[in-house]
């Protein structure tokens, strides 16, 4: 039985590199023994009506995962990656007392998942690199991640170049723009927002836009751990990160109290937000 099984996990990989399983496949190829192979699991909810899109961004890199899995020299019947779609195997979420999507399990070849099985989807994000290392170290299995190439890059950093050599040839008869002290400033306080804002983590990191849970619909834009944090809170704190600083220019007493008001109010909005990632924390000013 152990054998027939294997083969029918191999002849699937072979086919497509993530299988997908409903849920009596799941309860046969991965949940009963025997089972000499592990197999990663991504649980997510991809059809148009559940409109998942941190769904279909972590599978984009789960297939750069598995194929490069797939077609390594190192590929073979140890190691498995499998999809459960709660449209197929809804049955499989409530067997699990799963409530959110997408979520990544391992399965080992012995014993019962741990909780280090699950991986930390919301604190390291889905990039494939950070799930090859999570495999790594419940498997051992070392897989390099091979993604296609990607020129939409260079492209644009050539248009770039481009456009800045073209704009200087045509001014190069006058180019006291490039000492305006205004234009400067400007540039330098988009780079502070980004950076306070949290964009460059989130270069680095990956995650997602926000969160939506799948089974009642509620989208979550602010992450509840102080070790993670989505795209949609680097937006908010950028905004209001301007929206506080713009009021530094108002000379009249009437803007200058309105000013006041607002930098009172989103103080106490972002005061708030902090109060929502770190649990401990005891002060609050006017929005608790």
């Amino acid at each position: 039985m152990l054998g027939e099984k294997v083969e029918q996990m191999m002849e699937w990989s072979s086919r497509r590199s993530v299988i997908r399983m409903n849920g009596d496949k799941f309860r046969r190829f991965v949940k009963a023994p025997p089972r000499n192979y592990s197999v990663i699991v991504m649980f997510t909810a991809l059809q148009p009506q559940r409109q998942c899109s941190v769904c279909r961004q972590a599978n984009e890199e789960y297939q750069v995962l598995a194929n490069s899995w797939r077609y390594s020299s190192a590929f073979s019947n140890k190691l498995f990656f499998t999809v459960v779609d709660y449209d197929e195997g809804a049955d499989v979420f409530q067997q699990l007392n799963m409530n959110s999507a997408p979520t990544f399990m391992h399965f080992p070849a012995k014993g019962k998942p741990k909780r280090a099985d699950t991986f930390d989807l919301q604190r390291i994000g889905f990039a494939s690199e950070q799930l090859a290392k999570w495999i790594a170290d419940r498997t051992d299995v070392q897989i390099r991640v091979f993604r296609p190439p990607n020129y939409s890059g260079t492209i644009a950093l050539a248009l770039l170049v481009s456009l800045v050599g073209g704009l200087l040839y045509l001014r190069r008869n006058n180019l006291e723009f490039i000492y305006n002290k205004t234009g400067w400033a400007i540039a330098a306080l988009c780079v502070v927002f980004a950076m306070t804002s949290g964009q460059m983590w989130n270069h680095i990191r990956g995650p997602p836009y926000a969160h939506k849970n799948p089974q009642n619909g509620q989208v979550s834009y602010i992450h509840g751990s102080s070790q993670a944090q989505f795209v949609a809170e680097s937006h908010i704190i950028l905004l209001l990160s301007i929206l506080s600083h713009k009021t530094s220019f108002c000379t009249s007493l009437f803007i200058c109290l309105v000013g006041l008001g607002l930098v009172v109010f989103f103080f106490s909005f972002l005061l708030s937000i902090f109060r929502s990632k770190y649990h401990g924390y005891p002060y609050s000013f006017l929005i608790k």
